[in-house]
């Protein structure tokens, strides 16, 4: 098991749990009593967690060399040496293969979109991830096209709503991402990242701040839309508000005073209150909706 470990520490299935994101078509379009588009969603999943770890792979492929100049990433399979480049590209390849056949089972926009989301990802590897800005509107890209996927892909219109809330969400989760990485290096943010010397903690605090309070406002008023109301049948989805809320600050408490920020799916996993607060919403969620 321990020649495994690197492997699949390289493949970080901790991840995965970002494909939660495509499921939020299913949940929010009523569509999970339907087992056709249920089991096109779970291959859609598969597919972008197959394809996210084959993306990790190329990302670690590329950063090794400043990786081993961070006090964590250092320890990476890759920058550590414990996995060789030729091994590396290897298990990459094999993700994506599996990833574009799983696609490709779910529906054929479903292949497109995670074609572009590993072509989308490739970019960013070779040189946009170096550009300021740009580079957290990737991030937040990935998991926009998670959504996409999840919705239609398969066949679920998307709510414009939910959109925006999703894109000012995973900015918040991106801009963390940079400060977490500023925190952890202590000033050498370039010899690690190059993007990281156009960044500043007061810059990246103002986006932080602008985008947490988008998300909230925009998820707020999307549950007490008259098209969203309509849709469900109910005006107490304003009662998972509370659990956003909570979620968002437990993560900005984790960002600057516990030296978190960097992982939202650790965060996610390992913190209790994080943990609680998602378990709160999606349990209130599922009530409300089932009804």
């Amino acid at each position: 098991m321990n020649g495994l470990k690197p492997y699949l520490k390289l493949l970080r299935p901790h991840q995965w749990v970002k494909s939660g994101f495509v499921f939020v078509g299913l949940l929010f379009g009523h569509a999970w009593q339907q087992p056709l588009l249920v089991q096109k969603v779970v291959l859609a999943a598969a597919a972008f967690a197959l394809a996210a770890s084959a993306v990790y792979v190329i990302n670690d492929l590329a950063d090794r060399e400043g990786d081993r100049e961070h006090p964590e990433k250092r320890l990476r399979p890759l920058a550590s040496g414990a996995v060789s480049v030729t091994q590396a590209l290897l298990l990459a390849g094999v993700c994506m293969v599996w990833a574009l056949l799983l696609a490709t089972a779910a529906s054929t926009t479903v292949l497109l979109i995670v074609l572009s989301y590993a072509l989308l990802n490739v970019a960013y590897s070779m040189g946009l991830k170096h550009v300021v800005l740009l580079d957290v509107f990737i991030i937040s890209a990935g998991f926009m096209l998670r959504i996409l996927a999840g919705t239609l892909g398969v066949g679920i219109a998307p709510s414009h709503w939910l959109l925006l809330c999703g894109l000012l969400l995973t900015l918040f989760l991106g801009f963390a991402k940079r400060r977490a990485e500023l925190n952890a290096l202590l000033g050498r943010g370039g010899s690690h990242r190059k993007v990281l010397d156009d960044y500043d903690p007061v810059l990246l605090d103002k986006l932080i701040g602008i985008c947490a309070a988008g998300a909230i406002v925009s998820y707020s008023l999307y549950t007490v839309s008259a098209e969203t109301v309509a849709m469900h049948g109910t005006s107490n989805l304003i009662y998972t508000v509370p659990f956003v809320i909570y979620g968002i600050f437990r993560y900005l408490f984790l960002l600057h005073r516990r030296g978190g920020g960097g992982d939202p799916a650790a965060a996610l996993l390992q913190d209790a209150h994080m943990l609680g607060a998602f378990g709160g919403w999606f349990f209130t969620v599922v009530v409300l909706l089932g009804r």
